[in-house]
């Protein structure tokens, strides 16, 4: 085998394909399909701007969730059962069954612009969403279920159409009982969001958030659950979460530069350690800067898939890189039996996933034993 003079480690670590699978949406009428794991396997799931689509991988089935509002209007979330969907929209939180039947729904202050109301439904603002319109180009919350399906984090623009005329208009961060919506616990995250995102951790109990905003910032926060109380920490002002370990104590994240990878402690958020793009992975073409991508997945405790195809991208192929976290050092450059394109995505149980270039595909990957 090959070696790396750069590094120091075997120059390349082959992938094997575990699953191909189709995307269950026509690339161009939906956005690119999305790897969802959970203890009982993996959804491929992919939002139009009329439905939610879960491929069942292991038995072929497609499940169909009516749209309560178009894609550019907000985020979604898939219980593990694949039985509950949440959109979380400009203005409501609507957790639907597959026929569409509304469970639950939350409304909460509008993220269209400086846009005062508190919306009833969609209707209300859909013709104000052109070019011009305040609701053109509006920010995003999200919302994520927990690790058993129990509960439902979100991040939603307050107050909460529950809360009065005289309430805060902070942005909330919310735990919700996943059967009915009752809030069981809500903190004020002190942000001025472009978009966020939730990462999901092993324990029901924990959940992490990363909040864009633009220029301003991006925060990452940890929450925790327990004994009815919810408790949230800053992780750092300029960081954005990548993955959880399998054991969950240990948090993979980016700055925002994506200049390095770190290692955080789960409990504490502390840095462990963290790795450099620019001295560990060599330039493609000349005075191009490499950096990290904004996603990577663990395969292990002590190691992580992270690619540089954002950097890499114009001067040759995506390039994923196999990290040991235990002295952050890169072991190899993966290589794979087919062409890939873009960042690595976590699939579960020591897997990662990408998506083909169109968008019609979704390609399963692990690691190939070695010789």
């Amino acid at each position: 085998m090959s070696t790396d003079p750069i590094h120091g480690a075997a120059a390349q670590r082959a992938a094997r394909l575990v699953a191909a699978l189709a995307a269950p949406l026509e690339p161009g009428s939906a956005d690119a399909p999305v790897v969802l794991h959970t203890a009982g396997g993996r959804l491929v799931v992919q939002r139009s701007d009329t439905q939610l689509a879960l491929l069942d991988p292991a038995s072929g089935d497609v499940v169909r969730f009516p749209a309560p509002w178009p894609r550019p209007f907000g985020t979604t979330a898939v219980s593990p059962g694949a039985g509950i969907a949440v959109f979380a929209g400009l203005h409501a939180l609507r957790a639907v069954d597959a026929t569409g039947a509304t469970l639950w729904e939350v409304r909460h202050a509008c993220w269209g612009g400086e846009c005062p109301q508190l919306h009833e439904e969609f209707a209300e603002y859909a013709d104000d969403t052109g070019e011009d319109g305040e609701h053109a180009y509006p920010d995003s919350g999200s919302a994520a279920f927990c690790a058993d399906g129990k509960l439902v984090w979100a991040h939603v623009r307050g107050p909460l159409a529950s809360d009065g005329e005289d309430a805060d208009e902070d942005e909330l961060w919310l735990v919700l009982d996943a059967a009915d919506g009752r809030v069981l616990g809500r903190v004020s995250t002190g942000t001025m969001a472009s978009g966020s995102f939730h990462t999901v951790h092993p324990d029901p109990a924990q959940m992490g958030l990363s909040i864009g905003e633009g220029e301003e910032g991006s925060p990452a926060l940890w929450g925790r659950f327990e004994g009815g109380a919810l408790s949230v920490r800053k992780i750092d002002d300029e960081t954005v979460l990548l993955d959880v370990s399998p054991s969950g104590r240990h948090l993979l994240a980016t700055d925002v530069q994506q200049d390095a990878l770190y290692v955080h402690a789960a409990d504490d958020g502390a840095i462990l350690r963290d790795l450099d793009a620019a001295d560990a992975v060599p330039e493609l073409g000349t005075g191009g800067r490499v950096y990290w991508d904004f996603e990577a997945s663990f395969t292990d405790e002590d190691t992580v898939v992270a690619g540089t195809t954002a950097s890499d991208a114009g001067h040759g192929p995506a390039r994923h890189w196999l990290v040991g976290t235990d002295d952050m050092a890169v072991r190899a450059r993966i290589s794979y039996p087919q062409p890939v394109s873009g960042p690595v995505r976590p699939a579960g149980e020591g897997t990662w996933y990408t998506v083909s270039e169109d968008g019609s595909a979704v390609s399963v990957w692990e690691l190939a034993e070695q010789d």
